[in-house]
């Protein structure tokens, strides 16, 4: 009689100590949601914050280094941003003296002012802090991607507008470029403009229509065009690209989270997004085309490419521009693996 008893206290204790044990697993979880795992909606991606209540889309654990240390913004530090005091132009005669004929440039035409700004020199600032009749713009050029892309440069703080300068972070996140804002600190990736660590995680950069262009196509019709100075105030070797081949070969120097190795990786395409529905178009087929009419979710879209090498697509039933990106396939694959490739069944 009394082995019973004791054998059903040392059950009950052991029921207990059960009890507690999931008591102290379901608390954990709990405090573990409640700091990692709070949900925003907002650009239609889940906003978490770390337990010192940092906000992020992207973990920090997957944003990388880039090898260069944080970049200074008009100071010779890691990739030094362009500032405004760095900007300076020249005519297209005077920069025809050192750009090649076959050099690929971005150029813009944004509020009736044509700007150029050579991959020559962006390929070693990655970012031109700019402004065009007092509009501050955001220029930014990734080599690793082939993303040459502008927005505009102001960020919502306490909900207003505010203009801010940009640099780059020396990270890395799908071997695509990860810039910070000067006033918060937020890190920001170059593709799809996002906000991705930081106080304005979700925010979004308003993207400007511009383009990547081989110099003579652009020169011979735009002759009025502003050209960005070597005249820099940094001392770089402008003209040699420290790249080398990596824009040819196949070999990727950092891992991205989604690869599609139908077509070559380095294959230039123009992304864009219409009603959350992505679609890319082979810079080849646009050059033998010159014209392509399509059908994006319902939206009938016409891409009209002319003979300055610039790229236009149009919404037929708006007549609205949609703002496209120009990137290597890898990189907007990797941040867009649900996107759409017109002409897939040449490829399969």
């Amino acid at each position: 009689m009394k082995k019973s008893k004791n054998k059903n206290n040392q059950l009950f204790v052991i029921f207990i100590l059960l009890v507690l044990t999931v008591f102290a697993v379901l608390i954990f979880t709990q405090n573990k949601k409640i700091k990692e795992t709070i949900n925003y909606e907002n650009n239609n991606s889940e906003i978490k914050t770390l337990a010192d209540g940092t906000k992020y889309l992207i973990s920090p654990d997957e944003i990388k280094s880039g090898g260069p240390p944080k970049g200074g913004i008009g100071i010779d530090r890691g990739i030094p941003a362009l500032a405004e005091e760095n900007i300076n132009f020249v005519s297209v005669e005077e920069a025809d003296k050192w750009i090649e004929d076959n050099e690929l440039v971005l150029a813009l035409d944004y509020k009736g002012t044509e700007r150029v700004y050579p991959l020559q020199i962006l390929v070693w600032h990655e970012i031109a802090n700019d402004k065009i009749n007092g509009e501050p713009i955001l220029i930014t050029y990734c080599p690793l991607c082939g993303s040459g892309i502008a927005y505009e440069r102001k960020i919502e703080i306490n909900g207003e507008k505010v203009e801010t300068r940009f640099g780059t972070s020396g990270k890395l996140y799908n071997s695509n470029l990860v810039m910070y804002d000067e006033k918060t600190d937020t890190y920001w990736q170059q593709i799809d403009g996002k906000a991705i660590v930081g106080e304005l995680t979700g925010q979004e950069l308003k993207e400007i229509s511009i383009d990547t262009v081989v110099w003579r196509d652009w020169k011979s019709t735009h002759q009025d065009s502003e050209v960005l100075s070597q005249d820099t105030g940094f001392s770089r070797q402008y003209g040699r690209d420290p790249y080398g081949s990596y824009y040819e070969d196949s070999f990727l120097i950092f891992d991205v989270g989604n690869r599609d190795d139908r077509i070559h990786p380095k294959t230039v395409v123009f992304g864009i997004e219409v009603n959350g529905n992505y679609k890319a178009y082979i810079e080849d087929d646009l050059i033998k085309e010159e014209v392509v009419e399509d059908e994006i979710d319902g939206v009938r879209i016409r891409i009209e490419r002319g003979d300055d090498g610039v790229i236009k697509i149009k919404n037929m039933e708006t007549g609205e521009e949609i703002v496209k990106e120009r990137d290597f396939w890898f990189a907007w694959y990797a941040f867009h693996p649900e996107t759409e490739l017109y002409g897939l069944e040449r490829v399969k």
